[in-house]
């Protein structure tokens, strides 16, 4: 039997474009259902003063008048919160001390240009930041994107398991999350609403895309087993309170997590177990 080829199939390891347009519209999304009741009241304020032409000529004037006013005022805060994110890279640079060898650095930017070029992204800015945790996170920088790695991940991490790191930071890009990660590391919500925004297990689905990228799992697996094997002392910016914010953005987001929890999708056992299994 001749083979027949399908049209319609996508490989299940690549982002589809539906699957990337949806996540790049999310926060959008996201912002209109939190925006909903307001919404309500507005349209409800604006219907009984056009209904009021009954009683006073000029209500339904007021009442297009208060309409166009909500309508601009809900285009610019939607605008405002979904553009929130890309103040994120700034924060971080302020917020950690530069760190790493001459040598670490050239390591750094061979692997990150390398991959660059397999995932579409360009204008990456990599820094190596002074932390004794493993991590690592790209972020919005302003129009450019910005790539941050410990030190401790620099000098334990073997190359392999390092390209593994990069790889899988970029496939978030390529999955189109890093504007619903970064919203929701600076906005102000709760932390139910911030885990939503960023989406529950989707560093499960980047793994996928990474290791398929770079076509050797197990050394993304070997970088996961490293930092499910550590627990960040009291002095690592993973043990503090702004990391309970910002964690949404990182490599390893329960770096705080003391225990396994197999039933998480994002917890770093459990992705590093999946992959060994690829």
């Amino acid at each position: 039997m001749a083979p027949v080829l399908d049209p319609d199939w996508q490989n299940p390891y690549a982002p589809s474009a539906h699957e990337r347009q949806g996540n790049l519209h999310f926060v959008r999304t996201f912002a209109l259902r939190r925006a909903l009741p307001g919404t309500i009241i507005a349209g409800l304020v604006v219907a009984a003063l056009i209904v009021g032409v009954v009683v006073v000529p000029w209500l339904p004037a007021l009442g297009v008048v208060v309409g166009l006013a909500y309508a601009w005022y809900l285009r610019s805060s939607l605008a405002r919160f979904e553009r929130c994110g890309s103040s994120l890279g700034a924060l971080m640079l302020a917020h950690f001390s530069a760190s790493g060898t001459a040598k670490d650095r050239q390591r750094l930017t061979t692997v990150l240009d390398r991959l660059s070029a397999t995932f579409g992204v360009d204008e990456v800015s990599a820094f190596i930041v002074s932390d004794p945790g493993y991590n690592a996170a790209l972020v919005p920088n302003g129009s450019t994107l910005s790539l941050f790695v410990t030190d401790a991940m620099m000098a334990d991490f073997e190359l392999i398991e390092l390209e593994g790191v990069v790889a899988h930071c970029l496939a978030r890009h390529r999955l189109g999350l890093l504007n619903r990660e970064s919203v929701a590391a600076v906005a102000t919500l709760g932390e139910e609403a911030r885990r939503m925004l960023a989406g529950p297990g989707l560093s499960y689905r980047a793994d996928e895309v990474a290791a398929a990228a770079i076509r050797y799992p197990l050394g993304l697996a070997g970088a996961l087993f490293k930092c499910a094997r550590q627990t960040p002392g009291a002095d690592s910016f993973f043990s503090s309170e702004p990391f309970t914010r910002w964690r949404w953005v990182w490599f390893n987001i329960w770096s705080d997590r003391s225990t396994t929890d197999l039933s998480d999708l994002d917890d770093v056992q459990l992705r590093a177990l999946a992959l060994e299994e690829w």
